[in-house]
C-alpha cells in the first residue's frame, strides 16, 4: 500500500513539475513571462531614470538635452558594446594576449573618451545662453548635427566589428567541419 502512495506522490509531483515547465516554455515561446503583468509601450518615450547602462560610463546630466531617438540609439550602442566585450571575453585565453586592431581601439576611444566629451560639449552648447537668439539657435543646430555623425559613426563602427565576428565564427565552424569532413573518409 505505502508503495501505491509513494508511486502516485511520485507521478503527481513529476506531472505537476513538467506541466509547470511546459507552461514555461509555452510562455517564453510567444514572447511573455509569467507573473510579469507590467505591459511596457516600445514607443515610448525614454527616461533617463529608467535607462540602466550596461558598458557605457555617461554623466546622466550630459544627457538631458537629448532626443528620445538620440537616447535610443545611444541604449543600441551600449548594447551592441555589451555583445562586442562578451565576444571578446570569450575569445581570451590566459596564455596569449589578445592583438588588437585599429578599429577596434578608435572604437574604444570613441566609446570612452571622445563619447563623453562630445556630450559635455553638447549639453554646454544646449544649456548656454537664451534660445531667443537667432546664431545660438543656428549653433545648437550644427552641435546637434554633429552629435548625431558621431552616433551614426560609432553605431556603424560597432556594427562592421560584430559583422567580422560574426565571419570569423562562421569561418571558424567551416574550418572544423573541414577538419572532421577529412577525418571522416
Amino acid at each position: 500500500m505505502s508503495v501505491l502512495i509513494g508511486v502516485g506522490v511520485i507521478t503527481t509531483m513529476s506531472v505537476f513539475y513538467l506541466g509547470r515547465k511546459g507552461w514555461h516554455a509555452f510562455h517564453k515561446a510567444v514572447g511573455i513571462t509569467p507573473g510579469v503583468l507590467i505591459y511596457q509601450n516600445g514607443n515610448a518615450p525614454l527616461s533617463l531614470s529608467n535607462i540602466s547602462w550596461q558598458q557605457l560610463n555617461l554623466n546622466k546630466k550630459h544627457l538631458k538635452p537629448l532626443t528620445d531617438m538620440q537616447l535610443r540609439q545611444l541604449h543600441r550602442i551600449d548594447e551592441k558594446v555589451s555583445s562586442y566585450d562578451a565576444y571578446q571575453i570569450a575569445l581570451k585565453s590566459p596564455e596569449k594576449t589578445p592583438a588588437i586592431t585599429e578599429a577596434q581601439f578608435v572604437l574604444h576611444k570613441m566609446l570612452q573618451t571622445r563619447l563623453p566629451e562630445m556630450l559635455d560639449s553638447y549639453y554646454s552648447v544646449t544649456t548656454i545662453g537664451p534660445t531667443t537668439n537667432n546664431s545660438n539657435s543656428q549653433l545648437r543646430v550644427e552641435a546637434g548635427k554633429l552629435l548625431q555623425e558621431m552616433l551614426d559613426s560609432i553605431e556603424q563602427r560597432l556594427d562592421n566589428l560584430l559583422a567580422q565576428m560574426e565571419q570569423q565564427q562562421l569561418q571558424d565552424m567551416r574550418v572544423m567541419r573541414s577538419y572532421i569532413d577529412s577525418h571522416n573518409h
